[in-house]
């Protein structure tokens, strides 16, 4: 999910950036390189890494923050500031930078065109051009499951077993019928929301999100109708504690257990862990009802004019090789791109005692591995906020559910200036 704060920070972040700490400062040294990340995914740790492997290289991190600010800054820097050497840019904001790839070192001139099976083809095509050029190497993605609370479900008295849970909503319809039958059970709400939980999980399922296959916009589909529609049946079941995802509430509400289920990708774990210390040991992992899935993950890209292309381009040789994200994975719990090491016994082995020895390794591999994939394109990221927005209006009662996809469509038309 991506924060995005003011447009007044964002544009001081890139006037800071184009100003200060782009690009190499003038050095030309080939084992010193300036990297832009996020902030708070502690980037900081695989550069510690890298650089205990190889004392001789300096690396310049600067974490810009939000993704959306990271995006904004290298779009200004793009368009005539400082690059960096190397810049991690966003899954959903690839799209963008995609339109004009002659912003970016074509990396199979790096030796891309030598690795690029060793990650899930529907991840390196997002990263790839028409006429073959390679933009971007993936370092994550981010499959789905569902968190759930063991004592709440027990009290509830359904299963707490995560096979057995995972039987019980094989589809989003049967997903609804048992949070119907915890609301009733408990006169709680079963899941911390209907957008985020149902609608951005479900509408990550299918074979075609918001463009065609032929990369045309095609938002109405019956596809995303589906996703959408189940999110308005889910909502007016009456099972969501209409808690947004990240919100203050939100946590509150996990902390106290106001709500059992949080439909959760692979990266949305850690923060659960930090938001909610207090409930360690309380949850579980079960299979997403669809099986299947994937929301987020993000790719390293080198800047046309950067000055120090080789040894950024050695970092993610390293970095993300499928041995680097294994290794990354058990550090930090990324999910890898890189399927050769789906049935390595460390990432099978992997499990969490904060989510009850849950084996998230084997549960959200297995998530990304049956995945239809799609196109992303250049409108993707405001497609998905306007629907993600509307549904959110039909929680807090500004919209009704009969208006919603209505209104949706308007919204997404004005925000993509059809």
């Amino acid at each position: 999910m991506k924060r995005v704060r003011s447009t007044v920070v964002i544009i001081a972040t890139a006037a800071l950036l184009l100003g200060g700490c782009g690009g190499s400062d003038g050095e030309s040294d080939s084992k010193t390189f300036e990297f832009w990340s996020f902030a708070n995914i502690n980037q900081k740790a695989d550069v510690d890494v890298y650089t205990k492997a190889h004392p001789d290289v300096r690396i310049k991190l600067t974490e810009v923050g939000s993704t959306t600010e990271t995006a904004q800054a290298l779009t200004a820097a793009l368009a005539g500031g400082k690059v960096p050497d190397l810049v991690l840019i966003q899954a959903d904001d690839l799209p963008k930078f995609m339109q004009s790839p002659d912003n970016f070192v074509d990396l199979t001139t790096l030796g891309a065109g030598d690795i690029k099976g060793n990650y899930l083809d529907w991840v390196m095509s997002q990263a790839t051009t028409k006429d073959n050029k390679i933009i971007g190497v993936p370092t994550d993605v981010g499959g789905l499951a569902v968190a759930y609370r063991t004592d709440l479900f027990k009290a509830a008295g359904l299963p707490t077993d995560r096979d057995e849970v995972a039987k019980l909503w094989p589809t989003w319809d049967e997903f609804i019928n048992v949070g119907k039958q915890y609301v009733q059970k408990t006169g709680k709400p079963f899941v911390d929301n209907t957008p985020t939980s149902v609608f951005f999980q479900a509408v990550n399922q299918g074979s075609q999100r918001y463009y065609s296959a032929d990369r045309k916009l095609d938002y109405d589909n019956e596809q995303v109708k589906a996703a959408f529609d189940v999110t308005l049946k889910a909502f007016e079941a009456g099972i969501s504690a209409k808690q947004g995802s990240f919100s203050s509430g939100w946590t509150a509400a996990m902390k106290k257990g106001d709500y059992a289920v949080v439909c959760s990708p692979s990266w949305m774990l850690s923060q659960m862990k930090t938001n909610a210390p207090e409930t360690n040991g309380k949850w579980d992992i079960a299979t997403i009802p669809g099986g299947s899935g994937n929301w987020g993950g993000s790719f390293l890209a080198i800047p046309k004019r950067a000055k120090n292309a080789k040894a950024a381009w050695n970092y993610i040789s390293e970095m993300q090789s499928p041995k680097g994200q294994l290794e990354h994975f058990l550090m930090q719990g990324s999910l890898p791109t890189t399927p050769s090491v789906y049935t390595d016994p460390q990432l099978v082995g992997k499990t969490d005692p904060f989510f009850s020895n849950a084996p998230i390794g084997k549960i959200y591999t297995q998530s990304v591995l049956g995945i239809k994939p799609f196109y992303f394109g250049p409108q993707d990221g405001p497609i998905g906020t306007e629907f993600l927005n509307t549904l959110t209006s039909v929680e807090q009662g500004k919209v009704s559910p009969a208006k919603a996809w209505d209104t949706a469509l308007t919204n997404v038309k004005n925000a993509v200036r059809e």
